[in-house]
């Protein structure tokens, strides 16, 4: 499954749905942000469609960075069934990353 990203507008009907989803909340001029980019395209093609990978720009879509209490970036949240269950923030490694979201599956 490719990597969506996701609006204030789109955020309801991409992630708070059914299933496993990890948001990712970035800003393009955050460094950590894009050195975690590519662990998540990996974690992208390991995980297949059994996660789905959103990213949220967090300079774009305030609210939704504001309604989950994201206040350092990266943050990245794991959503099952629409519910927020888990939150790592800053850069993670592929590995630590693979083994939040699988506890959530």
């Amino acid at each position: 499954m490719a990597i969506v990203n996701v609006s204030d507008q789109s955020f309801t009907s991409e992630v708070e749905g059914q299933g496993t989803v990890l948001v990712d909340f970035w800003a393009p001029w955050c460094g950590p942000c894009k050195m975690i980019a590519p662990v998540l395209e990996e974690l992208d093609k390991e995980l297949g469609d059994s996660v789905k990978i959103a990213k949220v720009n967090v300079d774009d879509n305030p609210e939704s960075a504001s309604r989950f209490g994201v206040m350092s970036i990266p943050t990245l949240i794991v959503f099952k069934d629409g519910q927020p269950v888990d939150k790592v923030v800053g850069f993670q490694s592929k590995d630590a990353l693979k083994n939040v979201v699988t506890k959530h599956q």
